[in-house]
């Protein structure tokens, strides 16, 4: 599959009221329980973990967006304690039918003071070929589709990210 043009690019920042090293955002990402991910935001449905085809993490999130739902196969790219990046091939279920975008969902921490350290949640989406092709059979122009799936994205970033900041302070705090 072949990512195609970008859909959104949303980033957000909080503040999580605990020293950076005790923050592990990988640590936090693969064990997260469903119900924390669930608290984390009303679309949040369910995450599981598993391991990919080439043996790294993964993390499958399924969550719904728009109105749409989307399963998303999250493999780890960068794994350090204060920077993740997982990478998706997802598939979104819309109204006109499956189609499979590409995300890019960052989360890093950098410290403000010894005792805080601001979180960031960055998502950046790709249409795919397919995706494009899709559209294109269904008479519908990629700029409809993407200034209606732009907002909803973007919006579910800004309220999902004070609640994964609060969640990984809770972690980092037990730890």
């Amino acid at each position: 599959m072949k990512i195609a043009e970008q859909l959104v690019d949303s980033s957000f920042s909080a503040i999580i009221n605990a020293p950076i090293e005790k923050v592990n955002i990988p640590e936090w990402a693969f064990n997260l329980s469903e119900k924390e991910y669930q608290d984390c935001s009303p679309a949040h449905v369910s995450v599981g973990k598993t391991t990919g085809p080439e043996g790294r993490r993964m993390t499958i999130n399924v969550e719904v967006i728009g109105g749409s739902p989307m399963v998303q196969h999250y493999q780890e790219e960068v794994s350090e304690p204060n920077h993740l990046v997982l990478t998706s091939f997802s598939d979104v279920f819309a109204p006109t039918g499956r189609i499979n975008i590409y995300v890019r969902w960052e989360l890093s921490v950098k410290s403000i003071s010894d005792t805080q350290c601001e979180f960031t949640n960055r998502v950046v989406s790709f249409a795919t070929d397919d995706m494009l092709l899709s559209l294109e059979r269904q008479g519908i122009p990629f700029d409809v589709f993407k200034a209606q799936r732009q907002p909803a994205s973007t919006y579910h970033n800004f309220k999902e990210t004070p609640l994964f900041a609060a969640s990984i302070e809770r972690a980092a705090l037990r730890a």
